[in-house]
């Protein structure tokens, strides 16, 4: 017994045998891969992480790591892949012929044993191939304005806008239609008259929104007619015309007749 108790104060004394955790946290602070090789720290970035694209457009991709010995890049994505560049750190990724709406791109790099990554989002776009204004009808007392936008895409991120003058008389977003595919938009409104509306110009104009992405159309701009004579007021400006002729020839009557009156007799 006594051998024995000398054995573990031998042991307790010893600046090697751990006291309060510390051998457990001295384990924790070091994260080895199954291979017995600590994990750097690393990070990974693709650039840019957003991007809008036309309709059947192109771009690069780069995806960049923090990482001293890269093992492996790698991309997943269901877009068609082009050219590949690559540096010390970096790989490059062309994407061709973007359809999709929205597409999520995912670059992954492998460091030490593991692997990290980072997503980018990839959106298409089209302006409208035209955008046109009808000349405006005037249907009793007011204007029918009447806009089409061709062939745009996504069409729930359009506004379309009409201005007469410069100034603002309709808007509305198109945010209701929620289809992917290339779509005709038609806006109509009507305008009521007011004095001196007639010969002002008006314009239809579309914008496209997609993340600070800004797209601006707009169509050629219209002239508001001149109402049209209905025959009830044909007829009301002719009586009109009429009894003023009417007048005008009995004050000029008696005016001379006055005037004769006043001459003396020869």
């Amino acid at each position: 017994m006594g051998s024995l108790l000398l054995v573990l104060l031998l042991l307790l004394l010893s600046p090697s045998y751990p006291r309060d955790g510390s051998a457990r946290r001295r384990r924790g602070a070091r994260t080895q891969s199954p291979g017995g090789r600590s994990h750097p720290p690393f990070w990974v970035s693709v650039s840019p992480d957003f991007k809008a694209v036309p309709l059947g457009g192109s771009l690069w991709l780069n995806c960049s790591s923090s990482c001293p010995l890269p093992e492996g890049f790698s991309l997943r994505t269901e877009l068609r892949r082009g050219e590949t560049l690559s540096g010390p750190r970096w790989v490059a990724y062309q994407l061709l012929d973007v359809r999709a709406w929205s597409s999520d791109v995912h670059c992954f790099v492998t460091c030490a044993g593991e692997t990290r990554g980072a997503t980018a989002r990839i959106t298409a776009y089209k302006q409208p191939s035209s955008v046109i204004l009808e000349p405006p009808v005037l249907t009793g007392s007011d204007y029918t304005l009447r806009c089409h936008v061709t062939h745009v895409f996504p069409v729930r991120f359009f506004v379309v806008t009409l201005r007469r003058g410069g100034r603002v008389i309709y808007s509305e977003s198109l945010e209701r239609f929620t289809g992917l595919d290339l779509a005709n938009v038609t806006l109509t409104y009507l305008l009521p008259s007011r004095p001196g509306d007639s010969g002002q110009p008006v314009t239809c104009h579309t914008r496209l929104n997609l993340d600070g992405l800004v797209v601006l159309s707009s169509s050629s701009p219209v002239t508001l007619p001149v109402p049209a004579w209905s025959p009830a007021s044909k007829a009301l400006a002719s009586t009109s015309i009429a009894g003023c002729v009417g007048i005008f020839l009995v004050v000029g009557a008696l005016c001379l007749r006055k005037y004769l009156s006043m001459q003396p007799p020869t």
